[in-house]
């Protein structure tokens, strides 16, 4: 089961129907197309179009099976107290003493450029229950951590 923000939830099941609705007919009419055009051993217009239908329809179930298994938080039953999922976390890195804010998302909605990282990355496994001025170790591939919790709030 994968918890979801409504946001991601909404985007996911956007992306699914444009998908289903527009891109995949039109993936079908230029395979009918490309079909149309006679042999089919020398058509690299129809191999295109079998291989991006392949492509589509296998995007298409990954789509559906994360629908199927999400469920989307209820942000109101979150402790407001601890690290959990949709936290806003500031913390201090204790060996450069740089601090860095970051959301705690599942892994479908992380993106570091809007400052959301993974509760499955390093950092956020680390952080993950933890509450204000808590020191955590993440084992990240760059080495070992220090990070000392300095404020939470909800995203």
């Amino acid at each position: 089961m994968e918890y979801l923000s409504k946001e991601c939830y909404d985007s996911i099941a956007a992306e699914l129907n444009n998908l289903i609705d527009v891109e995949y007919p039109k993936i079908k009419d230029a395979l009918s197309e490309a079909r149309a055009q006679g042999d089919l051993s020398e058509n690299f217009g129809y191999r295109a179009a079998r291989r991006a239908q392949a492509k589509m329809i296998s995007r298409i179930n990954y789509l559906q099976k994360v629908l199927k298994y999400a469920r989307v938080i209820d942000t109101s039953a979150l402790p407001k107290d601890q690290v959990s999922l949709l936290s806003k976390v500031e913390f201090t890195n204790l060996a450069t003493n740089k601090k860095m804010t970051f959301t705690i998302v599942s892994p479908h909605e992380m993106n570091l450029q809007e400052g959301k990282i993974s509760l499955k990355s390093p950092i956020g496994e680390a952080l993950m229950g933890k509450k204000v001025g808590d020191v955590v170790e993440a084992h990240a591939p760059a080495g070992t951590l220090r990070l000392r919790i300095d404020s939470i709030s909800m995203g």
